[in-house]
């Protein structure tokens, strides 16, 4: 109770420091949880401020090819930008629907959310281009990503950690190309 309390007040906090535009100080350490990243995402979505916010999202991970959960589960570091339920219901996907989209494209979306190594959020922010699992790239300045159509999708949480890697919420699903 105590850790998932701590989880998230540090993950509000992260949230009003992006926005407020200061950075976490990339010296100090922060102690690496023992949940890989699906785990931390369904704890995140099952209690707290954040539940129920990434049903579409842990849906969509079960329906894409599933390399995409081997990845995320793996003791690889990763980074992901994790669209919450809001984000997929601007492109009109929900947990009940997004696995009827094809999965090869489901796949390239999801790794088109993903960046290798793990990267805090002072990282991600002196950040111009980030090259992703899918092999585009995502443009970043000041918080918000731009994918290959043009789109733009804000940081609005970050540095939620986990075992292999860090979350980072987005509100806007980043698309690789047009399906």
């Amino acid at each position: 109770m105590i850790r998932r309390t701590f989880l998230s007040i540090a993950a509000a906090a992260a949230s009003v420091a992006l926005l407020l535009g200061a950075t976490p100080n990339a010296h100090a350490k922060q102690p690496i949880p023992e949940n890989n990243i699906v785990d931390v995402a369904i704890a995140v979505n099952s209690s707290g401020p954040f539940a129920g916010q990434f049903d579409t999202l842990i849906a969509a991970v079960l329906a894409a090819d599933p390399a995409v959960a081997a990845r995320l589960t793996s003791k690889g570091q990763s980074t992901v930008f994790a669209p919450t339920d809001d984000a997929f219901a601007k492109l009109s996907l929900t947990p009940e629907n997004v696995g009827t989209l094809d999965q090869a494209f489901l796949t390239d979306v999801l790794l088109y959310h993903v960046v290798t190594g793990r990267r805090d959020s002072g990282q991600v922010l002196a950040s111009e281009r980030l090259r992703t699992l899918q092999g585009g790239i995502l443009r970043q300045a000041g918080g918000v990503l731009t994918d290959n159509l043009g789109r733009t999708s804000s940081i609005i949480v970050t540095d939620v950690g986990a075992s292999n890697g860090v979350i980072h919420a987005i509100d806007t699903v980043v698309l690789p190309y047009a399906p």
